[in-house]
């Protein structure tokens, strides 16, 4: 029998890595929460993120690159910015008043979003499994928040 002993794609290790921290955040920062306004719980979180990502981005020499970037780039980049603030603003929110299972559970489905958006946007193919994934994802949503 032959063994297939290809490693795991870089970009897959990432998501999967993305995927644990992302679950232990939100259980962090319920915990930050108590007795903390919601809004003030982002502010320090968002601190830590911006030394955080300046100090990979120094230490990788990100900034080498600065002069490839376009207008386009760089108003894409803002509008993810906006919208990433936006996510974390309301996210914050709802974990400050809301039950963790629930809040992050309904804040993941925004894979359902970003599955239309890239079939739309990007045109990327609309393959069976992924389709069949964001159903199943979307039908989570409902039983969890059917009342």
């Amino acid at each position: 029998m032959k063994t297939n002993n290809k490693p795991m794609e870089s970009w897959i290790t990432y998501a999967i890595l993305s995927m644990v921290f992302a679950g232990v955040t939100a259980i962090f920062a319920k915990y930050g929460l108590e007795r903390v306004n919601a809004d003030l719980g982002l502010v320090i979180r968002t601190a830590i993120i911006f030394v955080l990502v300046l100090l990979t981005a120094f230490l990788g020499n990100s900034f080498s690159e600065i002069s490839s970037l376009t207008r386009r780039h760089v108003l894409f980049l803002v509008a993810s910015g906006v919208t990433a603030y936006l996510s974390w603003l309301f996210y914050f929110r709802a974990l400050k008043d809301g039950l963790v299972t629930y809040v992050a559970t309904i804040d993941k489905a925004s894979i359902v979003v970003t599955l239309a958006l890239s079939f739309l946007l990007l045109k990327e193919p609309l393959k069976p499994q992924v389709l069949l994934g964001g159903g199943l994802v979307l039908a989570g949503i409902v039983v969890l928040v059917w009342k």
